[in-house]
């Protein structure tokens, strides 16, 4: 599903590296953590495998398409086509309902306007917040944010789920209805899901866990 090849990405003048030659492979279905401390490469892996950046060096290839050669088009496309996304901090559009929110990726792909509330709802039963669909962002709580923001990256049924620090704003209680969520979903094998966390609770219901320093994989155990 993912291979990286010898990828590096540097900043700046002089340059400054934030991944340094990673060579990596996941699995179709693969629930892989990312784990290291601030400044290790994780969010830069991931902006790599979202497309959000480009490398400077070697190859990324997802879902057989190499995001270190493709346009702007290509990227909209794969982004729009095969990529869910989750933040920390949500993101969810406040001037938008829940079910409004977790309908927007349905419309950007394109399908009538008609077809697209069943769906969003039906995702919203998935994840636990039917009851919440009408409700806006700032009536909810922290965790029924995430579940919606979860909600809409995955509505569009992508290949890749990219998750990063999913948990990290909420407490303890939110965190494990969200972790519940994410591990309902891993467990079907449909969507390859890669989650950057400082947990190693919330790694440890990962398939794979991968340890960041330096811009480097410096362990990768089952």
């Amino acid at each position: 599903m993912i291979r990286l090849v010898k990828t590096s990405r540097s900043y700046g003048i002089p340059p400054v590296t934030a991944l340094d030659s990673v060579s990596l492979e996941i699995e179709r279905g693969e629930f892989l953590a990312i784990t290291g401390a601030s400044g290790s490469g994780k969010s830069t892996l991931l902006n790599l495998l979202g497309g959000l950046d480009h490398p400077t060096s070697g190859e990324v290839i997802v879902d057989g398409i190499h995001l270190e050669h493709a346009d702007d088009k290509t990227l909209t496309q794969y982004r729009r086509l095969k990529l869910g996304i989750v933040f920390q901090f949500f993101n969810l559009l406040p001037s938008m309902t829940v079910v409004e929110n977790v309908e927007l990726p349905l419309l950007l792909r394109g399908d009538a306007p008609g077809d697209v509330r069943g769906t969003a709802l039906a995702m919203l039963d998935e994840v636990g917040m039917t009851q919440r669909a009408m409700h806006f962002p700032h009536q909810l709580s922290g965790g029924e944010m995430q579940r919606a923001a979860i909600a809409r990256g995955l509505v569009h049924t992508p290949s890749l789920l990219l998750a990063d620090e999913p948990t990290g704003n909420l407490d303890s209680e939110n965190a494990s209805q969200v972790l519940g969520v994410i591990a309902k979903i891993a467990s079907r094998r449909t969507t390859t899901i890669i989650m950057v966390t400082h947990s190693d609770s919330v790694a440890a219901l990962a398939d794979r866990r991968i340890r960041m320093k330096d811009g480097r994989i410096m362990t990768d155990a089952s």
